[in-house]
């Protein structure tokens, strides 16, 4: 049975693993944290995201945990509405509503979906190398993992990206600090949400579950500027700057503000990843974040890692010889020879080792991987660089062409314009042959 250690256990790597598990892989994720968990925000699930989730057999599960919003659209700074877009539409044409959803709920989904003994938290990767038999060893602060693959699922720092591809550019500062809160509950708002782009700075905010919304903001600021006082005041200086910058924002902001949890305010600066030449590099494939960080404004980060998950899966199992692959099974070693891996608890380490029919359509599964993720993940880490930076305009004149574009714009227009993104369509994962890779 062929084996993968995934090092990530955020959307994507689980994502990866459960795509993996269900044709046929033994799978093994590396969690850094010392367990499994998202920090509280929102996430935003367009179609093209539900799709991946539904090859998964996760979609029903989610929808009934998220919220479907019911109009939304672009407010200038004194709150007028630019355009308004109807989630309606977006369903007619794509199949599904936008969705949104707590990340931790999306990752209790996830994390349901697979086996207990495949979860390892605080095993942040330390080391990546090949081993001497063509698998390749993952050293973490548990132990030692031996698979047959490695997927690098760790996000915009990725650890794995830095010893495989030790000649890439590291991560790029987009000029922008990003604030992310969830409200308490609130009434009277409805389902709907709006973005507010101001000069350097915008404000957006869309309904979850149960009465509360998910808010999240943008501004220009220099790289690693700090919140003064921040380490003793417990988060709370955090929510001052915030509501030192948009309190005095059109409504509903003020209210949604002071319904944020003064230790709520989660603040970071945002990066992306510089492009790579490829994604695969031997047995080492990256995905999600690792492999494409991207501006946020699009709000596709999680929906391509979910896309790569499933692609990913699909590729090798199409590829000839490694759906009935022997590979070399989750390996062990922390010096003393007692298994660790999956394989530990039946008490014996697989050590088969791959044969060349395996070997030759791993390398043909990862190579169409690449030729599919690639491209397709690059054009929309551009789309949604050249949208952040319209949303973060701070020229005076530029935000007035900005502005009067946006209310001229066509209703339909956005939802249209969207196709290349939230058309795509998953592969298959059943067993059997696939029947194509769509980008």
């Amino acid at each position: 049975m062929p084996a993968a250690v995934v090092a990530g256990g955020g959307i994507g790597g689980l994502a990866a693993a459960i795509a993996l598990h269900r044709i046929g892989w033994r799978v093994v994720v590396l969690e850094r944290a010392d367990e499994f968990g998202e920090i509280g925000a929102g996430l935003a699930l367009w179609p093209n995201a539900m799709r991946a989730l539904a090859a998964l057999g996760l979609d029903a599960r989610v929808r009934a945990v998220a919220a479907v919003e019911t109009t939304g659209g672009v407010r200038d700074r004194a709150g007028r509405w630019l355009h308004r877009t109807d989630n309606a539409d977006l369903a007619r044409r794509y199949g599904w509503p936008l969705l949104m959803v707590h990340r931790a709920e999306l990752l209790r989904i996830l994390l349901a979906a697979l086996p207990a003994a495949a979860l390892r938290a605080g095993g942040d990767v330390r080391e990546v190398r090949p081993g001497a038999d063509g698998s390749v060893v993952v050293e973490h602060r548990g132990g030692r993992e031996r698979a047959d693959l490695v997927v690098g699922a760790d996000g915009v720092g990725s650890l794995v990206r830095r010893k495989g591809w030790p000649e890439a550019k590291g991560p790029r500062y987009t000029g922008c600090t990003a604030w992310r809160m969830v409200t308490e509950p609130l009434d009277g708002l409805g389902a709907e949400g709006a973005m507010f782009w101001g000069r350097g700075e915008r404000f957006g905010f869309t309904a979850l579950p149960g009465g509360r919304f998910y808010c999240f903001a943008a501004a220009r600021t220099p790289e690693g500027s700090p919140v003064e006082g921040d380490a003793e005041g417990g988060g709370r200086k955090r929510y001052a700057e915030v509501v030192g910058r948009f309190g005095g924002w059109p409504d509903p902001v003020p209210r949604l503000l002071a319904a944020v949890p003064e230790s709520g305010v989660l603040r970071h600066d945002v990066y992306e990843a510089p492009p790579l030449d490829s994604y695969v590099r031997g047995r080492v494939v990256l995905l999600g974040d690792a492999a494409h960080a991207m501006d946020p404004a699009l709000g596709q980060g999680a929906g391509t890692a979910l896309e790569d998950a499933v692609t990913l899966a699909a590729c090798l199992r199409s590829a000839p010889g490694v759906g009935t692959g022997v590979g070399t099974g989750v390996g062990t070693g922390v010096g003393t020879g007692v298994g660790t891996g999956l394989d530990a608890r039946m008490g014996t380490e697989l050590d088969a080792g791959a044969g060349s029919g395996f070997d030759a359509g791993l390398n043909a599964g990862l190579a169409r991987y690449d030729r599919v993720r690639r491209p397709r993940t690059r054009a929309i880490a551009r789309r949604a660089a050249r949208l952040g930076a319209v949303g973060l305009m701070a020229w005076a004149p530029g935000v007035w062409v900005r502005d009067l574009g946006a209310r001229l714009m066509p209703s339909t227009l956005p939802a249209r314009s969207m196709k290349p993104v939230l058309s795509w369509v998953p592969p298959v994962l059943e067993e059997g042959p696939m029947r194509g890779i769509h980008a």
